[in-house]
This record gives C-alpha cells, sequence and structure tokens, in this order.
C-alpha cells in the first residue's frame, strides 16, 4: 500500500508540475485554456474553474493542457441553421444554443446569414418568419451550447495559433522546464535537510565485510595519496577506484591529524560499460547550507548528462528497447527505492522529474520537442505549416508512442511475471 500512495503522489506531483507549466504560460499570454487533465481516457473527477475544465482521467500515463486553437476548433455556425440566442444584460449575445432549444425557453431563435466567431464577433440573421436583418454583438466569453453542454468560443486573439512564435515556443518549452525546476528544488531541499556531498575524498561509513572494512578503514578518514598520487577530490577517488577493479591499492589517509598507509583492493562488480572496482565506502556528507544551491544545479546537470548520454545509446544501437521501462517498470523501481527509505524516494523522483522533461524534448511528433520543431520550421519558412498536415503528423507521432507505450509495458510484465 505505501507503494501505491507513493507512486500516485511522485507520478501525480511530476506530471502536475510538467502541465503547469504549460497551462501558466498559456494564461501568461492570453491563451484560452479549455482543459487542464491528469492522466488520459474516461473522466474520474473533473471541476470547472472559470474558463478551465480541470479533470483527473483514468489511465495514469501523462496528461496534457488542452489550449484554444492547438486543434481546429469544432465550433461552427452555418447559413441557414436555426439557433438559439441568451443575452447579458447589456443586450450581448452569451450563449449560442445549437440544438435541444425548446429546453431554453428564454432563448431567442433566429435563421443565421452569418456568423463570425473569432474576428468581428457578431452574428447576423432573423427572427423565424420575420424578414428584418438583424445583427448581434458576441460576448467574447460566450458559451456555445451543443447536446446541453457548454464550451466556451475562442476569439482568435485567444487562439494558440495567434501569438508569437516566441510566445508559442515559451508555452511549449514550460513543461519540460518545470520539471527541471522541481528536480533542482528537490536536490536543494535534500541539501539543505541532509547535506550535500563534500569535495574532498572522506568517508561517512564502511559497509561491513567490504573490502575498506576489511583493509581497516574508518569513518572520517580522508583518503589524500593513492599509489603515492596525491587526491584532493571525491570524484579523483572514485575513477582510481572504479578504473582498478580486483587490483591492489596503497592508499594514504588522514586520519585524526595523523597519515596511515592501507592496502584495499576492491572488489569487481558488473556495470552498464564493464566490470568496475567497489570498496563499499559512502562520501561523507557538507552541512554548508550555502553549497545546497550550486549542488542542486550540478546534480540536474550529470543526470541530464547521464539521460541524454544514454539516449545517444539507444539511437545508435548501443541499449536496445528491451531495455527501457514503462509505468509497470517504474513502479517496481519505485516499490525497491520506497524501502531504501525517504531520502532514495525523493532522489528517485528528481531523477524521473529531469527525465520526464528531457524525452519531452524529443523532436518527436506529438511531443513537446516535436511541436518545437515545427515552431522552428515556421521560424525557418516564414510561415506555418498547414494545420492539417501538422496534425496527421502529430496524430501518427501520438499513434507510435502508444504502441512503444504497449511494447514496453509487456517487457516490463515479461521481466516481473513470466
Amino acid at each position: 500500500m505505501n507503494t501505491i500512495i507513493a507512486f500516485i503522489l511522485m507520478f501525480g506531483l511530476l506530471v502536475f508540475v510538467h502541465e503547469f507549466g504549460h497551462f501558466i504560460f498559456a494564461k501568461k499570454t492570453g491563451m484560452l485554456v479549455r482543459e487542464f487533465a491528469i492522466g488520459f481516457g474516461p473522466k474520474v473527477f473533473s471541476i470547472k474553474k472559470s474558463e478551465t475544465l480541470y479533470t483527473i482521467r483514468l489511465l495514469p500515463m501523462g496528461g496534457y493542457v488542452r489550449v484554444a486553437g492547438e486543434d481546429p476548433e469544432i465550433i461552427e455556425i452555418k447559413a441557414g441553421q436555426h439557433i438559439g440566442l441568451e443575452f447579458t444584460d447589456e443586450g450581448t449575445v452569451s450563449k449560442i444554443i445549437v440544438n435541444n432549444k425548446t429546453k431554453h425557453p428564454n432563448a431567442q431563435v433566429i435563421e443565421v446569414e452569418k456568423a463570425d466567431l473569432e474576428h468581428d464577433l457578431f452574428i447576423r440573421g432573423y427572427d423565424i418568419g420575420e424578414d428584418e436583418l438583424l445583427t448581434f454583438t458576441i460576448e467574447p466569453t460566450a458559451d456555445f451550447v451543443m447536446n446541453e453542454t457548454e464550451t466556451q468560443i475562442a476569439p482568435y486573439d485567444r487562439q494558440f495559433s495567434a501569438k508569437t512564435k516566441r510566445q508559442r515556443a515559451m508555452q511549449l518549452f514550460a513543461g519540460p522546464m518545470m520539471n527541471f525546476v522541481l528536480t533542482i528544488v528537490i536536490f536543494a531541499i535534500l541539501g539543505f535537510t541532509q547535506g550535500v556531498p563534500s569535495e574532498e575524498a572522506r568517508l561517512a561509513s564502511i559497509q561491513d565485510n567490504s573490502p575498506a572494512d576489511q583493509a581497516g578503514f574508518q569513518s572520517g578518514d580522508e583518503i589524500i595519496k593513492i599509489n603515492n598520487q596525491s587526491i584532493s577530490r571525491w570524484t579523483e577517488f572514485q575513477e582510481i577506484v572504479r578504473a582498478n577493479p580486483e587490483e591492489t591499492l596503497e592508499m594514504t589517509v588522514l586520519r585524526n591529524g595523523n597519515q596511515e598507509t592501507l592496502s584495499v583492493t576492491p572488489r569487481s562488480i558488473e556495470g552498464p560499460e564493464g566490470n568496475v572496482g567497489q570498496l563499499g565506502v559512502m562520501q561523507s556528507l557538507d552541512s554548508s547550507s550555502w553549497r545546497a544551491i550550486p549542488h542542486s544545479f550540478s546534480q540536474t546537470y550529470e543526470y541530464s548528462k547521464l539521460i541524454v548520454v544514454n539516449l545517444g545509446k539507444l539511437v545508435t544501437g548501443q541499449f536496445s528497447i528491451d531495455m527501457l521501462s514503462g509505468p509497470v517498470g517504474i513502479y517496481d523501481a519505485t516499490d525497491q527505492v520506497v524501502q531504501t527509505g525517504f531520502i532514495n524516494f525523493m532522489t528517485w523522483t528528481a531523477i524521473l522529474s529531469v527525465n520526464l522533461g528531457i524525452i519531452n524534448l524529443l523532436p518527436l511528433p506529438a511531443l513537446d520537442g516535436g511541436r518545437l520543431l515545427f515552431v522552428g520550421i515556421e521560424a525557418v519558412r516564414g510561415k506555418p505549416m498547414s494545420p492539417e498536415k501538422e496534425g496527421i503528423v502529430h496524430f501518427i507521432g501520438f499513434a507510435l508512442l502508444m504502441l512503444l507505450m504497449i511494447v514496453v509495458t509487456w517487457n516490463d510484465i515479461q521481466r516481473l511475471f513470466l
């Protein structure tokens, strides 16, 4: 049960932060946000506040912010159509009722001669059976009512496509950006509360029965030389140990102001790039709070670099698709991490957040990176791509991503249960 709760909270946080980035930048630029959704598929919960419908949906596979104009607007009124109009106290149209007009006895029913719901915001038409041509001004926030479902109209200046290329690019980039921000914040909080790894090669703890334990290392030891080579940083110590599995090393440590020399043989463990050495020690933590902020940025950078490198290996065939994990695999990994403590769970959340940000920036159709690519193409061409063509590309891309998700999930299930 703890894992289920932790997974739901973690997933909800990652998706919420990502979509909130899209949402807040859409609002800042004046775009009409129709829906803010966590998950896909059937609605489990929904509430409408102001202009936006907030929903939680059944399938925990992401989320979305639906902005007017990103998809072709479905609101359309044709000449000869009979519609009902409801008005504000000032006499402007507040509701346009397409069907079930008998359920709106106060509505004025007209036959449409011409309508413009995007630019000039008017409807011209005739009362039924009358010859006088009437013109009605539409409120910019008027609702289009079909099957008793109200959809706010979107004047062109509130649509995604009406905004500048910079505004659109920023709105698309804001989602991944917020995932990077979340990662930085989590690492900063961990740094303030737990301390950050010290720069020098000082040991915090020694694993029982490890090579370091058997060699006589103690908590608080600072390694200053390896094979008579001076070192001053933990990364130097780590690199030498990893590069020398099953090779005896002479290490000089500073202990209580005195120097001692110890011989140790790193054990060999299998890593992604072959066998590496390991001593079984933990790096000491620096409690200086001023280091928490720069450390949070460096950690975010290091994990970002690692993810990008691994994606490159996937493209070049060094990693296979079988090594990818979907929701099932992430849940299983979360289960293992939760059992190791809250700190590791928070670190895992930070890693997944930066991973989500990077994946979404890939120039693939249906992802934020793919849509940013189309904005870039527009900037180069001087004119946008055809909305129909772009829509087809994103639809195909989304279908392929869903297929990939199914394949990855099946691989996860096979690894866990078969």
